[in-house]
């Protein structure tokens, strides 16, 4: 995956709580397969009956559709533990979605496909999303800083083996991988200590 380190676009406002999975990848386009995922995602908030673009949901706005920041209610991504809702919303050109709180899967999820979930308080999230209007943002991981509009900066925490997985562009695999020669070195030392371990 892509390095992630700095972040600047205009973020989009969707402060909708307990946004779904399956709102976000309804599962007959999860069973499409393909482009779908992201031509469908949040489809039913996205289309109106007909199938046309609904005009009020905010990703079919001009000023948002090459939005790269996602401003959320709280709890999003609840739901069922799609992984495609996290391929869904980074399809649509996200690298970073701001929340009060997430779907704890979905969160896990994010990381592993270069996604960054930040959780804020709600005040946080509100005061963000009230600024939320085309203009710039923002987010900076090397620093753990979110800088608004109106140059305010909010900092946010991020687990650090998370944090060095995004700013290398780097899965879990990858940074396991990177420490072979430390577990080698380990293994060597634990079996001379304590060699009935590896008896087979």
């Amino acid at each position: 995956m892509a390095e992630l380190k700095r972040v600047r676009g205009v973020a989009a406002p969707l402060m909708i709580d307990s946004l779904d999975t399956d709102v976000i990848t309804p599962m007959a386009r999860v069973l499409e397969g393909g482009g779908s995922l992201v031509r469908f995602a949040f489809e039913p908030l996205r289309y109106d009956a007909d199938g046309s673009p609904n005009p009020d949901f905010v990703l079919n706005q001009l000023e948002f559709r090459d939005a790269k920041i996602l401003i959320t209610g709280a709890n999003f991504a609840c739901g069922s533990s799609k992984e495609t809702a996290v391929w869904a919303v980074k399809g649509l050109g996200f690298d970073v979605v701001i929340a009060a709180s997430f779907g704890e899967i979905f969160r896990q999820n994010a990381f592993k496909s270069g996604l960054l979930p930040i959780q804020l308080s709600d005040a946080q999230v509100k005061d963000l999303a009230s600024q939320a209007d085309g203009s710039e943002f923002t987010v900076n991981l090397e620093t753990q800083e979110i800088i608004a509009p109106d140059a305010s900066i909010t900092r946010f925490e991020v687990n650090a083996f998370r944090k060095a997985g995004l700013l290398s562009g780097q899965d879990e695999l990858d940074l396991v991988l990177g420490k072979s020669q430390a577990i080698r070195d380990f293994q060597k030392r634990d079996k001379a200590l304590r060699p009935w371990v590896y008896i087979r």
